[in-house]
């Protein structure tokens, strides 16, 4: 287990370092300068001249070629140094450890909700195929799939506004800090994308369990005069987790780098809403450090899942 730990680490590097290159390059390709932006939005009618923006460039390191200012930047990284903000010029390092707690409490929050009810309603379909309670499934399942997930958050956005008065506060609390007023910030984007991976965890879960039932251990242990409930919850149950912890990790690396559109439209202040501003303002710092944020996340992610293959199989082994 161990050496195929090492292996997958050693992997997963160029993974890394083709991320940051890619993402480097990009940020110096796509039309736009950062510049020219700041000093259409800052200065008013001033326009700087040609002498004072290379002193810009200058301080900026904007004027070095590109396998210097590639490697410098990621020389700073390596040191936990992502840069500063063209804008603000904040430590991106320090906006990200204030809006990643936030992002990440949501998607965890999400998974969780996806599970709840994504499992066992895609285990009791399963069992019950063909029934009534298996259309009813599918159906709810294909609509939640098709609802898109900002929606669904205007939607409980506007239910809490109208019934109960209910408005989620816009600034960041933080769940050790103030719980209650965190739980208000976060209960709304984690129900509007916990819904959409829900749906996506009844398929999944449905298809895997309708495959396990036709193994002959399955049928073998039905045959000895086991329960329903002892084949689903010992038999099936465990086998058929491996495609749904698959899924749901592969969406919980996407939702740790922030759902773009669920937190822009309601407002949270997290990776999503950082990502979306960083953009319009062109914060090649900026970008650059979330993608490789996302890129490791979604690198650590696939590692875990790996490792999570033996616990829930151990029909699995790594050689």
């Amino acid at each position: 287990m161990s050496r195929y730990l090492l292996r997958r680490l050693a992997a997963s590097v160029p993974t890394v370092v083709g991320i940051t290159i890619l993402i480097f390059l990009a940020m110096r390709v796509l039309p736009g300068d950062p510049l020219a932006l700041i000093q259409n939005e800052a200065s008013g009618n001033y326009v700087l001249s040609a002498d004072q923006l290379a002193a810009a460039r200058h301080s900026l390191g904007l004027d070095q070629p590109y396998p210097v200012q590639y490697l410098q930047w990621v020389g700073s990284v390596l040191h936990g140094d992502f840069g500063t903000s063209f804008w603000t010029k904040e430590s991106i390092s320090e906006v990200i450890r204030r809006r990643a707690p936030i992002s990440a409490e949501i998607a965890v929050l999400a998974v969780i909700i996806s599970w709840l009810f994504g499992i066992p309603v895609g285990l009791l379909s399963a069992v019950r195929r063909n029934s009534w309670i298996d259309a009813v499934a599918r159906v709810i399942a294909t609509v939640c799939m098709a609802i898109p997930s900002f929606w669904i958050g205007l939607i409980i956005i506007l239910l809490g506004i109208l019934f109960f008065t209910w408005r989620p506060p816009l600034s960041i609390i933080y769940p050790w800090d103030n719980p209650g007023g965190n739980l208000q910030m976060v209960v709304g984007p984690a129900l509007a994308l916990g819904i959409g991976l829900g749906a996506t965890t009844v398929r999944m879960t449905r298809a895997a369990a309708l495959e396990v039932l036709s193994e002959d251990y399955v049928r073998t242990a039905q045959a000895k005069g086991l329960g329903d409930r002892v084949v689903v919850l010992r038999h099936v149950f465990r086998n058929a987790m491996l495609p749904v912890v698959t899924t749901s990790g592969l969406a919980l690396g996407g939702l740790l780098g922030g759902s773009v559109s669920v937190e822009t439209a309601l407002g949270v202040p997290g990776l999503g809403t950082l990502l979306v501003q960083a953009l319009n303002e062109r914060d090649w710092n900026m970008i650059q450090g979330l993608v490789l944020l996302y890129g490791l996340v979604f690198t650590v992610i696939n590692l875990l899942i790996d490792v999570l293959y033996a616990v829930i199989d151990p029909r699995v082994r790594y050689s």
